[in-house]
């Protein structure tokens, strides 16, 4: 029964690269969370002295 062992062995590594990636992807948003209030708390005013949107849409 060696495939049952190669089966088992590669789930683990799948589900080890999933929690990994998952990981990954936290960081990644608090990062970009911290640079989009950074962002919208230190955005320049217009030419008219006065703060314009603080989106581009």
């Amino acid at each position: 029964m060696p495939w049952l062992m190669i089966l088992v062995l590669l789930l683990a590594l799948i589900l080890f690269g999933v929690g990994f990636t998952l990981k990954i992807l936290w960081v990644v948003a608090a990062i970009v969370l911290i640079l989009w209030l950074l962002g919208f708390v230190l955005r320049s005013a217009g030419p008219s002295g006065k703060r314009g949107r603080w989106y581009r849409w």
